[in-house]
């Protein structure tokens, strides 16, 4: 019974590239060749021993064969961003979820300093990490991917500039990321949107590394941008319960805050006025080519903003979404 079962998993067709199949195939026949081995007193069982010790030989050779390798250098090239696993590999976006950045209203000082700075480290100059941190649906991670798209755009950066997603749970897998990255000919854009720790939460110390402080440091071609509603990235809770029980409650509540002060650029969103609101829904409509009569427009976004009890971009862009459905108008895919 043993030896039929060994001679079924040998036969068995591996899924893969050639070179494993030839390999296996070729153990396959050395092991069915092997002389049976039965030492004094051993039986059949030395003979099953050593037919099992081909058999993992060859599976070994198979696994090593078609193993996934990292993404290389070409694939880097493949996608203007791209999602981290923390596995090791880097996923292309054939098309980013982005909004033209001639949309963003009211974040007009927040979008010019982000430009900037992003066009500096696009072109190899300094330029600081950026925390874009504040009021929710203001356009934060909608700012930092439509200033990667308009800074790739520029001729003298032509397409060089990678926006990498990463997600808050996979922050400890940025020293991985870091050193895939540092020896590539591209520069790269790290994005983690919705950042911040609560409870236990002890990643933020491998973020402080990463940004400063480590002996390996950020390497030249990587910055890193964030979005938060919290400035320093710790709830409230989390603070004040460092410096109740610690035996000095100053140097507790500086470790924890310690970590924005890693980003050089803050960039703060506020709750925008009805003015500004109303900026947002008209520029949408004439962008889309929503035909309603302006008082008429007015008058609906506003209650939409009431019910919502909120005014910002989102709330505007969803008003949009709406408005488009209920007029049989199609919006292009952003």
């Amino acid at each position: 019974m043993p030896k039929k079962a060994a001679k079924k998993s040998f036969t068995r067709k591996p899924a893969g590239r050639a070179a494993a199949k030839a390999s296996t195939k070729a153990l396959t026949k050395a092991a069915k060749k092997a002389p049976a081995t039965r030492p004094a007193g051993s039986g059949a069982t030395a003979d099953t021993t050593a037919r099992i010790a081909v058999a993992l030989e060859a599976i070994a050779a198979h696994l090593a064969a078609t193993a996934q390798k990292p993404d290389g250098a070409d694939s880097l090239g493949s996608a203007d961003a791209f999602i981290w696993q923390p596995n090791g590999r880097l996923i292309g976006v054939p098309r980013v979820n982005r909004v033209d950045l001639g949309l963003l209203k009211g974040i007009d000082r927040m979008r010019d300093i982000l430009i900037e700075n992003t066009e500096r480290f696009a072109k190899g100059l300094p330029a600081n990490n950026a925390l874009l941190w504040g009021a929710r649906g203001m356009g934060k991670s909608s700012l930092v991917k439509a200033a990667h798209a308009a800074v790739n755009a520029d001729p003298e950066v032509n397409g060089t500039l990678k926006l990498i997603e990463i997600h808050r749970e996979d922050i400890e897998s940025l020293p991985l990321l870091m050193a895939r990255l540092r020896n590539s000919d591209f520069r790269f854009i790290i994005f983690c949107d919705d950042l911040s720790f609560d409870g236990n939460d002890a990643s933020y110390k491998s973020l402080k590394a990463v940004l400063e402080g480590g002996i390996e440091g950020r390497p030249d071609n990587v910055i890193l941008y964030a979005t938060s509603n919290r400035r320093h990235l710790l709830a409230r809770e989390m603070v004040e319960n460092e410096r109740s029980t610690a035996i000095n409650p100053g140097e507790a509540v500086e470790e924890k805050v310690s970590l924005s002060d890693r980003f050089g650029l803050w960039l703060g969103f506020h709750r925008c006025s009805q003015d500004e609101y109303l900026a947002m829904v008209q520029g949408y409509a004439r962008h889309f080519d929503i035909k309603v009569p302006e008082d008429e427009l007015e008058r609906e976004a506003l209650e939409w903003a009431t019910t919502r009890g909120s005014r910002s971009g989102r709330v505007a862009w969803q008003f949009i979404q709406d408005l488009a459905g209920r007029s049989r108008v199609r919006l292009p895919t952003k």
